[in-house]
């Protein structure tokens, strides 16, 4: 398997199989629950190249690895042994404090179907734009079909989220998908309709007055009903008899919570409901452009941490009981203000290798993904990002004025203009909104263009200082590159240390001063050193290379092997990896280089092996 490596240095990183609670994916991280956090080793997943970043946030150890998230999703499952039939954890999940007990749970609810929930909103804003240009017509039976393809997940809402909210509470999730279905069964619903035009809004259960509601597209009375389902399912199998409580169990359920939904969960989640949205909507007509602006600024500082699961709950309930949000316009400024910043990094740098990586992270941002941009191009350089978030709010400002609106749920994309389409045609919101998205890309670029990129200091030409015991002969032959020019954001990021890298011209690896082995990876691809004066050194040999087993590289020593400065480490098969269609760029880092107060590059633009390289300066 393509990730099968990847995935065994993850769960080695969080404590094994036995240390998870649950796992799952949303667009570019995956989110671990763990029984216990200590036994995770976060720095260390962080030298994974196959890994962008490791955040802790929200009660979950996040792993951030890009597009490709859900593939390495499901080779952890297969490596880990789990399944969608996995028991339920029985572990207390109640450490943490509330707030990341509360995105926890919404993360853990929202995560599993949120691509297709994107995908849905998307679909009803290009119908919205089709129906406007006159591409469509709401009465021909193209777009009753895909509408009704855009309209699905909405409207049936109580049944997906009585799956996911019963496998997130620990029950069984088709007891709380039923009980999403009685929410909303065409009987309920004529019962709903028909108050509607008789005006008698009650009838009885039991004698007990019930409120009818439409539950269709509705997200907290389900929660609320599949908590409760879920507490009142454990208690009944510890209680019931083992022959009995297979089907007793699910009969309770059922036979109790639905009508205690309609009886007072459902009316008191609508009235939650309600008290939410008017509660927003009053912040919201309070100060509109400064809600844009903090919205604009803030928002990719809480995608870092993972904290946006906070309020994507508050957007799809807006939907559900205004039938518009004004919340989701906002972010779309902070989005495409970090698109912006790393454009401005594509035009800006004279670095092929840099070009590609930030104007792939173009298209991914372009596109609602904005990890690539963010950890890979505009924090490592610090303007680029801070000039993202300062356009964001700009941007944010003036859609919070225009007071823009989308009328579907979605990422924050360039599709959301499509969802900024009125019921009733083009209007001045939509055009606000689409001015306020447009300045935070300019003037993210543009201020990225003038003074986002630092001067590099570093000569290309070789600095004549004398060898010293710290110092770092180059363990082969090539050409230097810069930290900065690596293609691949966990090393030009600087994250792992600094260093620099070679694009080698001979196919070995030789001992860069004298020391011992620290450690050296399963498929060979890469090394740790440690000198005898206590420098940490890695030699990574290419990008990606780790998905190579091994094939194309030969060890010639073993982790606790002591050298001298000259052995050979490691040969390669350049031609190979190059058919293969790997980059040999080859990182050099001091990964303890924190302790040195720099460290400095020797070389020119090409060295021999042998010859210093890097210089360490102490404290």
């Amino acid at each position: 398997m393509e990730y099968h490596t990847l995935a065994q240095d993850i769960l080695s990183h969080i404590g094994g199989r036995e240390n998870i609670v649950s796992l799952v994916h949303c667009a570019t991280r995956l989110r671990f629950k763990l029984k216990d956090n200590d036994k995770a080793d976060a720095e260390g997943l962080k030298k994974n190249p196959g890994v962008i970043m490791v955040v802790e946030s929200g009660g979950q150890f996040q792993v951030v690895i890009g597009n490709h998230v859900h593939d390495v999703w499901q080779a952890v499952r297969a490596e880990a042994g789990l399944s969608d039939d996995s028991p339920a954890s029985t572990e207390d999940e109640k450490s943490g404090n509330l707030f990341s007990r509360l995105i926890d749970i919404v993360s853990g609810i929202f995560t599993p179907f949120i691509g297709i929930l994107a995908a849905s909103g998307i679909l009803k804003g290009l119908l919205a734009l089709a129906v406007v240009c006159g591409w469509l017509s709401v009465e021909g039976g193209t777009y009753k079909i895909w509408f009704a393809a855009s309209d699905a997940l909405f409207y049936f809402f109580p049944l997906i989220l009585g799956y996911t909210a019963g496998k997130k509470f620990g029950g069984n999730p088709f007891i709380t998908m039923a009980i999403g279905g009685a929410l909303t069964h065409p009987t309920l619903i004529a019962a709903f309709n028909a108050s509607q035009q008789s005006g008698e809004m009650t009838q009885a259960f039991l004698g007990i007055p019930v409120i009818w509601f439409n539950y269709s597209a509705s997200v907290i009375p389900i929660i609320l009903a599949a908590w409760v389902s879920c507490w009142m399912e454990k208690k009944s199998t510890r209680l019931l008899p083992a022959s009995m409580k297979n089907f007793f169990a699910p009969l309770i359920c059922l036979s109790v919570t639905v009508p205690l939904t309609f009886l007072l969960i459902g009316p008191l989640a609508t009235w939650l409901s309600q008290l939410l949205a008017n509660g927003y909507q009053w912040i919201y007509a309070f100060a509109p452009w400064l809600a844009g602006a903090a919205m604009g600024a803030l928002w990719q500082v809480c995608v870092i941490f993972g904290l946006h699961w906070g309020l994507v709950p508050l957007m799809i309930n807006n939907l559900a009981v205004l039938g518009h949000d004004s919340m989701l316009p906002m972010l779309l400024p902070a989005v495409m203000g970090q698109v912006g910043a790393a454009l401005g990094v594509f035009l800006r740098s004279r670095d092929t290798r840099q070009k590609m990586l930030a104007g792939s992270s173009v298209t991914a941002g372009i596109f609602g993904i904005t990890e690539p941009a963010v950890y890979g191009v505009n924090l490592p350089l610090r303007r680029p990002f801070i000039f993202g978030c300062v356009a964001g709010a700009i941007g944010g400002a003036v859609v919070g004025f225009s007071s823009t609106h989308v009328y579907s749920f979605g990422f924050a994309n360039i599709f959301t203009i499509a969802q900024m389409i009125p019921p009733g045609g083009v209007d001045a919101t939509l055009w606000g909104g689409i001015a306020g998205t447009l300045l935070a890309l300019l003037l993210s670029c543009g201020m990225t263009l003038v003074a986002g990129m630092p001067r590099n200091s570093t000569p290309d030409t070789a600095i004549p200082i004398p060898p010293g015991d710290d110092d770092i002969l180059s363990p082969m032959t090539g050409t230097v590159l810069a930290l900065d020019q690596v293609p691949d954001s966990t090393f030009a990021s600087g994250l792992l240390g600094q260093g620099v890298a070679i694009i080698p011209s001979d196919n070995k690896v030789i001992a860069p001063f004298a020391g011992e082995v620290a450690s050296l990876f399963q498929t060979r691809h890469a090394i740790g050193l440690l000198s005898d004066s206590g420098i940490e050194l890695l030699i990574h040999v290419g990008i990606d290379t780790v998905r190579l087993d091994g094939k194309p590289f030969t060890s010639h020593v073993q982790a606790g092997d002591k050298f001298k400065s000259g052995d050979l480490l490691l040969e390669f098969n350049r031609q190979a990896i190059l058919d293969a269609g790997y980059d040999l760029t080859t990182p050099i880092i001091i990964t303890n280089s924190d302790e040195y107060r720099e460290v400095m590059k020797v070389a020119g633009s090409a060295v021999t092996a042998g010859t210093p390289l890097l210089s360490i300066i102490h404290q």
